[in-house]
């Protein structure tokens, strides 16, 4: 009977050495993203997450710059500050899936997922169909 504590203490320390998931809090705050030093501020929008994009190269040098490269002609003359380009995520066990990802370089909207590495890095991978998916590695700003 000696390999029923034995038992109980390798499932112990399994379940102390399992790595906690990804809370949605985890992904609140400024993430610097990978293309044209932009920032979107990812906060809580209902049980989801959005994230707008709050800065970036472009908008350095133009602040009033417009989403002219939208695909839908009626929304070309919005400003990019303040953009939503994250929105409609369902949380998942490796994060957040189902939702969208705008992207305004191309005017595009993908479907996307968002997996937090730690509490400094996230995945954010948009895929038009899968498998033509593009991720990208985003750091928090502190």
């Amino acid at each position: 009977m000696k390999a029923f504590p034995s038992l109980i203490a390798i499932a112990l320390s399994l379940a102390v050495a399992a790595p906690v998931a990804a809370k949605p809090e985890d992904a609140i705050g400024r993430w610097a993203t990978a293309t044209r030093h932009g920032v979107v501020e990812i906060t809580a929008c209902g049980s989801s997450i959005c994230g707008r994009l709050v800065d970036s190269e472009n908008l350095r040098t133009n602040p009033d710059m417009r989403d002219f490269r939208n695909k839908a002609a009626d929304q070309r003359n919005r400003p990019i500050k303040g953009l939503l380009m994250l929105s409609g995520f369902t949380r998942s066990a490796n994060g957040w899936d189902g939702g969208s990802v705008y992207n305004p370089e191309d005017g595009g909207t993908y479907s996307g997922t968002i997996t937090i590495g730690d509490a400094d890095t996230l995945k954010l991978k948009g895929c038009i169909v899968w498998p033509l998916c593009k991720s990208q590695v985003w750091k928090r700003i502190r």
